[in-house]
């Protein structure tokens, strides 16, 4: 008998202690017990979760579910007051299609290998798709090479070989400096010189920092990361995935 009182009272007792996450408006007022009815409760909880440890795994399992739900709609939520700086801030560059209803954000380093190995597919993607426009985000994360190799890559607008810049650093396989990079620079086809004044503008100082203030507000934290629609892929996701997303953000439009 006290075995079966047990397993009735002791998931309302859970549900009671649950409570807190339940508006106050919605709950109802709290039984009140004396000291020995607690103490007597107290064991009995005590000795059923010791006898079915698996109620717990359950009861965490539920409450960490509903904390990513949670996060996931504040998330959401962000991700619809920050996309006028996300997918039409005038001073970000942008590939593909410039007037394409679909966007894709893309947070990048300049020796990030997962970025690397994903450019082939982002280009198949616009190939095969003329409404995708994508949008460059620098996240320089990788050290003072990577926000050296995004400096120059943004100030490289000034003459019109951003895209040129941005391949031909994307496309080189080892260590990056300083030097290198303008070496990359130079075979671009840019003016050094003239290329090493643009970096020093205040506005690719701002760019950069604006992009860094946007990514911790969205929780992002390595890269490449891409914001599709209302949807946030981190990684290097492939083919299918891409064209997932894009046909979810299609569908919405």
């Amino acid at each position: 008998m006290r075995r079966l009182a047990s397993r009735l009272l002791v998931p309302g007792l859970l549900a009671l202690s649950l409570m807190g996450t339940v508006p106050a408006s919605a709950q109802q007022p709290e039984p009140v017990f004396d000291p020995a009815q607690k103490q007597a409760i107290e064991q009995i909880i005590r000795e059923y979760l010791l006898t079915n440890p698996e109620l717990l795994r359950e009861v965490i399992a539920a409450l960490g579910e509903r904390e990513k739900l949670a996060a996931e709609g504040r998330r959401q939520t962000l991700m619809q007051e920050l996309r006028p700086q996300l997918e039409r801030h005038p001073d970000d560059p942008v590939m593909g299609n410039p007037e394409g209803a679909i966007t894709i954000v893309e947070f990048f380093d300049y020796q990030c290998g997962y970025c690397k190995t994903v450019k082939p597919t982002l280009a198949k993607i616009l190939a095969g798709n003329p409404d995708v426009r994508v949008v460059m985000k620098e996240f320089p994360i990788l050290g003072e090479a990577s926000v050296i190799a995004a400096r120059a890559a943004l100030a490289a607008r000034q003459q019109g070989k951003y895209a040129a810049l941005h391949d031909a650093l994307m496309a080189f396989r080892g260590r990056l400096g300083e030097e290198i990079i303008l070496e990359i620079a130079a075979k671009a086809g840019l003016d050094i010189e003239k290329l090493k004044a643009d970096m020093q503008a205040p506005a690719i100082e701002e760019a950069i920092r604006r992009n860094y203030q946007l990514a911790e507000q969205l929780e992002i934290s390595g890269t490449p990361a891409f914001i599709i629609g209302d949807a946030l892929a981190p990684g290097a996701i492939n083919e299918e995935q891409f064209a997932k997303l894009i046909a979810e953000a299609r569908a919405k439009l």
